[in-house]
Formats: C-alpha cells, structure tokens, sequence
C-alpha cells in the first residue's frame, strides 16, 4: 500500500486491497461518454459499488448485472469483472471488503437494495480516514454498513450467461441492442444454429428460456433508459410493447412496483 493512503485517498482500486481494514471505500466518478468500459480485473476484495447517479452494467463469465441509480452491486473476491456504460454520466462508492468480514456477506454476485440508513452511512463513509479506528465511532459506522449488506433484499437485474460460442454471440448482440426485434429465427440464423438447437440449448445452459432471457435484458434495458429521464410510452414502443400500460403491467410484476414508485420519481407519463 502506498504510504500517501495513511492521509490521502487513491482513485486506483489496486490501493484498497491491502488496506488493514475490513472495509475501505473509493470514489469513482466517469464523465458522460458513448461507451464507457471498465476492462476486465478482478480483486482479492470483495467490492459493493453502490450507483449514486447514473446506470451501469457488470459483466462475468457467469452473467451480467444491471445497476440502477441508489443500488448497488455485490461482487465477491477473485471474480474477473467489467464494467459498461453508454451515454450517460456515473458516478460510484466503491466499499471493499475483507473476505472473513461477515460470515454473513453474500457469496455471488447479485445487486441489492440500499437501504436509506445504508445510503446515509455510506456518505457518512466518504470523510471516516482510511485507518480508521475500528473500536470507535468509523469502526462502528463500517460495521453497521456489513450488517446493511448481510440484510439487503436482492433484486432480480440478472441475465445468466450461455457458455456455448453460438449463444454467447446471440447474448452480446442482444446485450449491445436490447431493442433489436428479430424473432427466434433471425438469432438462430445470428448464432449459426438450428431452432430448436437454440431454445434447447439455451434452456440447459441458462436454465431459462430464451424467451425469459431475452424479457429480462429488455427490462434491465427499460431501468437504464428510465433512469436517465425517458418517458415511460417512449421506453414502451422502443423496446417492442404494445402499449405502455402492457410494459408497466410487465415492470410491476417482476419488480414489485410500478416504474414510478420504483425510481421515485413523480414526473413520469405513466404508471
């Protein structure tokens, strides 16, 4: 660890890593661009990255997570990641976490809830020194944020990816333009495979329909465009439904909430 971090924070994630601490936290800001990528890495930490503005994407081997504004992403320690986002500012806490912190802590990655006392206890974070002292007030402040981790409901933001190289070109296709209208034919055709090889294969692989996998990025699709400003008739007909009350019945019925109570905003055309 460099010696300036007794003092001063990094805005390089390597600097957190050995940190004697059970949580460390950086801060990351990323100007609007047309694509913006953190490239593949991974840490001995595992990190929470809390999304105060804007909306990203986390991709594994495994999956890929989306991250609205006010969540926040688990990823555990050792999981190569990167980070996507498209036209639109970000800005991050990043908290990284000993592994033996909390038995507790989940062990794949998944995006949570925060919580407004997490949300509040993450900015109270920002100005605790990196060494801080862990019998005192900062070590009791980090200590109740593990606990708000262990607690957070998980929120279901998640496609599972495919290992075979005809699905996966299918996926990433599918991922870069989730509003793309080919039927099940036309990626069949994409992926170099017959039909029914495709939804066989995609459900052995997935443990999901296409058809599923295919809603779903659709819906992490519809989070990122609504939570940039877009109304919700224009995210409706762009992402192929037929009305905006038909796309709403959708959001409501895998998210819980309409759009509107679920960003929390007031301004929107339709619930």
């Amino acid at each position: 660890m460099n010696n300036r971090l007794t003092t001063a924070r990094s805005v390089v994630f390597q600097d957190y890593q050995d940190i004697p601490r059970p949580v460390s936290m950086i801060i990351v800001e990323h100007d609007p661009e047309p694509s913006m990528i953190v490239p593949r890495h991974s840490h001995p930490r595992a990190q929470l990255a809390y999304s105060v503005k804007g909306t990203f994407t986390l991709h594994t081997e495994e999956g890929a997570w989306l991250v609205p504004p006010n969540r926040a992403v688990w990823v555990p320690g050792g999981v190569e990641h990167e980070m996507h986002a498209r036209g639109q500012a970000v800005s991050n806490r990043s908290l990284y976490i000993q592994p033996d912190a909390s038995p507790d802590l989940p062990t794949e990655c998944c995006v949570i809830e925060v919580s407004p006392l997490m949300r509040h206890l993450i900015i109270e974070a920002i100005d605790i020194p990196l060494l801080y002292d862990e019998a005192g007030r900062d070590g009791r402040v980090m200590r109740l944020i593990l606990d708000e981790i262990c607690g957070a409901p998980k929120i279901p933001l998640h496609v599972p990816m495919p290992r075979d190289a005809r699905l996966l070109r299918i996926c990433r296709a599918l991922l870069a333009d989730p509003s793309h209208d080919g039927d099940i034919e036309y990626w069949a055709h994409h992926g170099a495979l017959g039909r029914r090889t495709l939804t066989r294969l995609f459900r052995d692989q997935t443990g999901i329909t296409f058809t599923l996998w295919r809603q779903q990025v659709r819906l992490m699709e519809a989070l990122r465009r609504l939570s940039s400003g877009t109304p919700v008739t224009t995210v409706a007909f762009d992402l192929g439904y037929e009305s905006p009350s038909a796309f709403s019945a959708m959001f409501r019925r895998v998210m819980g909430k309409t759009p509107r109570h679920y960003l929390g905003r007031s301004d929107m055309d339709l619930d």
